[in-house]
């Protein structure tokens, strides 16, 4: 798993200079550097580091940046070189009005996204009615098959040229076009046939800001994401434009297409997908460009823990009737949402408080977990299961404390997945209500508070029994360094932020 960022416009010379610097500092006997050695060399720090080759310290650099050699590393780099795209090119308005139109009318996947930008297209189309005419990129982002098939016919490589404001190729500004949601679906499907037909790649696409996840033609198709679906949305004909893709042989193992639909319970992508070989084959091209991308099995293991810790029981049985494992522990290096921590999920069924699903793994012929007086203390917690908790705690007197000490921030995942009792329950218990922890997955990192989620999702209940309990309005969160009513107005929450206007110390 990677320990750092990938840089902006990131260039093999520069990872170089990390490597040069960082034998220079082993040599030169710094602790530090020492240990990046030792969390990444094979064999550990060496006996004579004056004597440590630039070889190994490319390795421990390459590592650092989540890539199994050197080689790895280099090579990927040449796919961002061939294959990148940064999103702050979504904010740069340009002066040609067709290239001003593809900039506005695309879901970028930047913060620049949503509906008050599509809308903007909208007018300059109309007042600038034949800038397709002459660039087939703004001819298919307005899905104009009269243009785009007179442009093609003059010059068949157009299909396959990246241009306008992105430097994207004419299908890619078809798929991600946003700004008309009334849009015909002859004209859509009849512009994307024209270019497929003309040699436009079914599985292109671009990694946005050098992460190695490709965001490909399906993932605009199938859109949703972080900022959700409002900001996000899919394709207006999202279901016959994917069809149409996979028919022309776009691979469905499609991760960034798996992650930002995975937010929400509609499952209506994975039958999609699953009727094209979701899960099987060997990745496509894109696995064949990046090493380091997920396998299609792994990729639905990843998908399987994400929907049971997320309370998805209709997606876990649509998971497992098509063949994903659901007996063996998560194991490997994985993302946040997926850690590799031995785990069946029966077991995080039960951790989570969900016998439905428990029981159904095990129906379904999973091993019944062992006993684990802390998982079902906690299980019992989130079921706000006060007599079994007594039993527990009866008979297993050391459990709280160790379940307090392996969770401490439990509380802010309890916060976004229980029952309003559970959190008043965990207080009681002991569990701080101002721990720091994550919302978006069980695992202990040091994001925000509880009161965060109780203000960002505007949830007053929540809020106020939080402020009861003695949650502290005052506490910045750990990545944007705001409060709870920060957060409240920066998400126009209104009812959450007069609840902590008046307790807010920054006030």
């Amino acid at each position: 798993m990677p320990t750092l960022d990938m840089p902006e416009r990131p260039h093999l010379d520069s990872f170089r200079r990390q490597a040069r610097a960082l034998q220079r500092a082993v040599r030169a006997g710094d602790p530090d550097a020492a240990a990046r050695l030792a969390r990444h060399l094979p064999g550990g720090v060496p006996g004579d580091t004056g004597g440590l080759r630039l070889s190994a310290a490319q390795l421990v650099v390459a590592r650092e940046y989540g890539f199994a050699s050197w080689p790895r590393l280099a090579r990927y780099l040449e796919t961002v070189a061939e294959h990148g795209w940064e999103t702050r090119l979504g904010a740069a308005p340009a002066a040609d009005p067709a290239a001003e139109f593809c900039r506005l009318a695309c879901l970028t996947y930047s913060r620049e996204d949503g509906p008050a930008r599509w809308a903007q297209a909208r007018p300059l189309l109309a007042e600038h009615p034949e800038l397709g005419t002459a660039n087939i990129w703004a001819a298919a982002a307005a899905a104009r098959p009269d243009d785009v098939g007179r442009l093609l016919a003059e010059r068949p490589r157009l299909a396959a040229e990246r241009g306008g404001p992105f430097r994207w190729r004419p299908l890619y500004y078809l798929c991600y076009s946003r700004f008309d949601p009334d849009v015909p679906a002859e004209r859509v499907l009849a512009v994307a046939r024209q270019l497929l037909d003309a040699g436009a790649d079914p599985d292109e696409g671009y990694l946005y800001d050098a992460l190695p996840s490709p965001f490909t033609l399906l993932t605009g198709v199938f859109g949703h994401g972080e900022l959700g679906r409002q900001r996000q949305p899919c394709h207006p004909h999202w279901q016959a434009l994917g069809r149409l893709l996979l028919d022309a042989g776009a691979d469905p193992n499609d991760a960034q297409t798996l992650y930002n639909r995975m937010f929400e319970p509609d499952d209506s992508h994975l039958e999609l997908l699953f009727e094209y070989g979701l899960g099987t084959g060997d990745g496509g091209p894109w696995h064949r460009r990046i090493e380091e991308l997920s396998s299609p099995a792994r990729m639905l293991r990843i998908q399987l823990r994400w929907a049971l810790e997320h309370h998805q029981p209709a997606r876990v049985r649509l998971l497992v009737e098509h063949g994903v494992d659901f007996r063996a522990p998560f194991e490997g290096a994985g993302p946040a949402w997926s850690p590799g921590d031995g785990r069946t999920p029966v077991e995080l069924a039960w951790l989570h408080g969900d016998t439905e699903i428990a029981g159904y793994f095990v129906a379904q012929g999973a091993a019944p977990p062992a006993p684990d007086p802390v998982r079902e203390l906690i299980a019992a917690a989130f079921r706000a299961d006060r007599p079994a908790l007594d039993e527990i705690r009866a008979e297993h007197p050391g459990a709280l404390a160790e379940a307090r000490r392996s969770r401490p921030g439990l509380i802010v995942w309890a916060a976004t997945q229980a029952p309003l009792e559970t959190v008043t329950l965990l207080a009681e218990l002991g569990f701080d209500v101002n721990a720091y922890g994550r919302g978006d997955a069980p695992v202990e990192e040091a994001w925000e508070t509880a009161l965060h989620h109780g203000a960002v999702t505007g949830d007053v209940e929540l809020t106020r029994r939080l402020l009861e309990l003695g949650a502290d309005p005052g506490l910045r969160d750990r990545r944007f360094d705001a409060t709870p009513l920060d957060w409240a107005r920066h998400f126009h929450q209104v009812s959450t932020a007069a609840l902590l206007e008046p307790v807010d110390q920054d006030e």
